[in-house]
């Protein structure tokens, strides 16, 4: 017998684990990014780095997915993909997108809003190397975002280039890559009682920063 609908209307949780305030942050949103995700490790959160890429067609129509965080520093945000994938199209046809991190346990999120630019060879091919073996196969067998007609396809593909490259490294494929996307947003969220949460925002001013709150 199948179960009553889930009545979300009534789904309630109280935010109460903690405040943030402007005295709290750091000097710019890396520094704040990186204290952040520091504490998600220690808090055991599972994959902290997985981060929500949301992105928009040459129609404006957006879609988003779940990917992974692959590299920080102060120029941007990094993740790899594979470069014919949907994503990678409507990043080269718009490449304005979004990034959420949404850490339920701690009752926080970052939002990220910036453009995407594509990552330079030598990082994509480092990157590569780093790979599980089986991770650097799945990168040819995939044509990422393709209709494919069976599990069983999928397998065949993946065997074939088993069997290519027994014997021999892996190199990354041609289609394969990735994009740093530069902030000009980052806004860290944190959950409170009566859903006056705390929005403070970084945004982009000159070669710094300025940093505002916005209301929950």
């Amino acid at each position: 017998m199948d179960k009553d609908p889930v009545d979300v209307a009534a789904l309630r949780k109280e935010y109460a684990d903690g405040g943030l305030d402007v005295p709290d942050l750091a000097a710019d949103p890396f520094l704040m990014f990186q204290r952040w995700l520091g504490e998600a490790l220690d808090a055991g959160l599972h994959e902290p780095n997985a981060m929500v890429l949301s992105t928009v067609d040459g129609d404006g129509r957006p879609s988003s997915r779940m990917v992974l965080l692959k590299g920080l520093d102060e120029r941007g945000f990094v993740l790899f993909t594979n470069q014919s994938s949907r994503k990678a199209d409507e990043l080269a046809a718009n490449p304005r997108c979004a990034l959420l991190f949404p850490w339920h346990p701690l009752e926080r999120q970052v939002r990220i809003e910036g453009t995407a630019s594509v990552l330079e060879r030598e990082a994509v091919e480092a990157y590569h190397r780093s790979r599980p073996r089986p991770a650097q196969l799945g990168a040819w067998a995939s044509l990422q975002s393709r209709p494919v007609a069976s599990r069983a396809e999928l397998n065949a593909a993946y065997d074939a280039m088993v069997e290519r490259f027994e014997g021999h490294d892996v190199p990354a494929p041609d289609h394969w890559g990735g994009y740093r996307i530069e902030p000009e947003t980052v806004e860290f969220w944190q959950g409170r009682p009566g859903r006056m949460h705390d929005r403070l925002v970084y945004e982009r001013d000159g070669a710094g920063w300025r940093i505002q709150r916005l209301a929950p």
